[in-house]
């Protein structure tokens, strides 16, 4: 039924009552779960951007590649550039200073991948998919930025960078060497 005229509702004054903010999964953002939330972005970042200190063991589970000689991004959150081997840029350029092999740094590039089980598929940013073995890491410290070197070695494949050098698309760099990789 309608008012009479010249009469009119008075304004509602009561507390508006929002519904509460809700996850991509449909289920209430409660201040604790935004809070988890929040923390959980910034241990992936704080891991992401960790380099593990010389010296220490550490795992790495390949998930994708971007050259010869790494980086090889680890679903543990490290990014391991592998140590005591030179391969091109993908550019094809060779830093000045370092080994530079005949191979090209595609050739390197997928005798990686082909190590590491083959490819998955590739990223928008040009790195190739991987489902890699788990493997044990030694690092040798800062491999500028926020890359861990490292020798890896995994069952199939025994020492990485060895293998790598065995390939025949990387050169084994005697200066981080230290006496690992020597031809028989």
């Amino acid at each position: 039924m309608d008012p009479p005229p010249g009469s009119h509702n008075p304004p509602d004054y009561s507390p508006a009552v929002t519904p509460p903010r809700r996850s991509d999964d449909g289920i209430p953002m409660t201040s604790t779960r935004r809070w988890a939330s929040v923390a959980a972005m910034l241990f992936a970042l704080l891991l992401a951007a960790t380099v593990i200190p010389d010296g220490q063991v550490f795992t790495c589970t390949p998930t994708r590649v971007w050259d010869g000689d790494g980086p090889i991004w680890c679903r543990e959150g490290m990014h391991v550039r592998l140590a005591g081997i030179a391969a091109r840029e993908m550019d094809g350029s060779c830093r000045p200073g370092q080994p530079c092999p005949e191979a090209s740094a595609l050739a390197a590039r997928d005798a990686l991948v082909n190590l590491l089980g083959g490819a998955q598929g590739r990223t928008s940013t040009g790195h190739i998919l991987v489902d890699g073995p788990t493997m044990r890491c030694l690092s040798t410290g800062n491999a500028r930025g926020n890359r861990t070197g490292a020798w890896c070695a995994a069952p199939s494949f025994g020492d990485l960078s060895c293998a790598m050098i065995r390939t025949g698309t990387v050169l084994r760099w005697d200066r981080y060497a230290h006496g690992r990789c020597r031809s028989r």
